[in-house]
């Protein structure tokens, strides 16, 4: 079912529906070691933020689109979330682990593109 749908808007309207921030999309479909095509990154202020981002990302592809992630993980500390939805993972953070990780200079031979904030 997800050939047909590219989740990446729905993924987006998920982050923004929580007021997430820092979107990124690191596309990777060019690089042969990656694991996956695509990463969607972004951040919430507070851990309880970040549970509630990633519920709704998988509240609005459920509910838009049918689609349930592969897995998940990170809710029990909810300082970093990932969101396995195949082609994509959904890294949702809280800013200090953001930096810590820094997924987006990790890739960053991949082609990054920022989200604008809504507000």
């Amino acid at each position: 079912m997800t050939e047909n749908i590219d989740i990446t808007q729905l993924i987006i309207d998920g982050i923004q529906e929580r007021k997430g921030k820092g979107i990124s999309i690191v596309d990777m479909s060019h690089i042969e070691s990656a694991a996956t095509e695509r990463f969607i990154i972004c951040e919430g202020t507070s851990t309880m933020q970040v549970s509630a981002i990633a519920d709704s990302i998988r509240d609005f592809l459920l509910e838009h689109a049918g689609i349930k992630p592969y897995n998940y993980d990170g809710y029990q500390n909810s300082q970093w979330i990932v969101i396995d939805y195949g082609n994509t993972l959904v890294h949702v953070f809280i800013p200090e682990f953001r930096s810590l990780y820094n997924l987006e200079e990790l890739w960053s031979d991949a082609k990054i593109t920022q989200i604008p904030d809504l507000d």
